[in-house]
């Protein structure tokens, strides 16, 4: 799935390195941290599908 889709992978990558951040440095609740990972994985996954339907 990320080999065919690279920008999906960074993007994935990188919401998961500011989540991480979020919750480790600027003290978020871990709950909130993973609403906000569900809600970013869905955007991206929604923005992935969009753009290969465009290409089809």
């Amino acid at each position: 799935m990320f080999v065919d889709d690279g920008n999906m992978a960074l993007l994935a990558l990188l919401l998961i390195a500011a989540i991480t951040a979020a919750v480790k440095f600027l003290a978020l609740p871990p709950f909130f941290g993973s609403i906000l990972l569900l809600i970013g994985c869905l955007a991206i996954l929604v923005q992935s599908v969009r753009r290969a339907a465009r290409h089809q």
